[in-house]
């Protein structure tokens, strides 16, 4: 077990690739505190886990809140005497371009993809610093490794975390704390049902994937949850400040239409 004895933190757990990354986490040994502002679902991953006879506890987590953030860090620090994971993984997205988007969507893009990642981030890292290290992962997008259509709020949030990550990262390396930044492309998630449902069905949105991404399909969560292990995990101990993008060769098509095909709900929950 590549994590046992490690205490991890993870937000929006309470599905898609959150839940998943979780569930590996815990199958590889760690303590998983499973968060999600829908209390219920992360108390379903939690019981998953335990399920599976791996360690885990649900907390609520409202991460527009900057104080919860902080209290609940701290709280698993005291109760587990250490933080040895975080995954930063709760983001929201907010569609259209610079004319569509309002103030209110910009700032609350910001506020979730960036501002609450800034807040979690500060919030471990002294931790992190008393007991000799540890591991930040930081969800961002392949959206912010490249340019998409009409998705102005949402493009430049992830790219700002895919920065800050090596930043912060730059800052903390001679403490023996990575912070990297996971980049996924088109997962098959709940993420997707707005757009499944613009376009009249699984058959259309199959159909779309398969043209923008060059392996013609999506990824699954469990599939994203191995790339999570290895960035967290000792597999990956000599790399920091990196954006590891798992997209199918999205990225490399340079994205085309991708951002102008992602669901067109104001705003979705990651």
């Amino acid at each position: 077990m590549i994590l046992r004895g490690k205490t991890a933190i993870v937000t929006a757990a309470g599905s898609g690739i959150g839940k998943a990354g979780s569930l590996a986490m815990a199958r590889e040994g760690a303590f998983v505190v499973v968060t999600d502002r829908n209390l219920e679902a992360a108390q379903e991953t939690a019981r998953l886990i335990v399920e599976a006879s791996g360690r885990a506890e649900a907390r609520k987590l409202d991460i527009c809140d900057d104080a919860a953030i902080v209290s609940l860090i701290d709280s698993v620090a005291g109760d587990h005497g250490r933080v040895d994971i975080l995954h930063n993984h709760a983001g929201v997205q907010v569609a259209g371009g610079i004319e569509e988007v309002d103030g209110e969507g910009f700032d609350r893009s910001w506020s979730i993809n960036v501002h609450a990642q800034f807040v979690a981030c500060k919030a471990v890292i002294p931790l992190m610093k008393r007991q000799g290290g540890g591991v930040i992962l930081n969800t961002s997008s392949n959206s912010g490794v490249f340019l998409d259509r009409e998705m102005t709020a949402y493009i430049t949030s992830k790219a700002a975390s895919i920065t800050m990550t090596r930043q912060i990262a730059l800052d903390v390396a001679g403490f023996g704390i990575r912070v990297n930044a996971l980049c996924p492309g088109w997962v098959d998630t709940p993420f997707n049902d707005p757009y499944t449902r613009q376009l009249g069905g699984r058959a259309a949105l199959e159909h779309s994937i398969a043209n923008v991404v060059p392996m013609g399909r999506f990824a699954t969560a469990e599939e994203i949850a191995e790339v999570i292990l290895f960035m967290v995990s000792d597999r990956s101990s000599y790399m920091t400040g990196h954006a590891l993008v798992a997209d199918g060769g999205e990225s490399l098509a340079g994205g085309t239409n991708a951002g102008a095909s992602r669901a067109q709900e104001a705003l979705a929950l990651i």
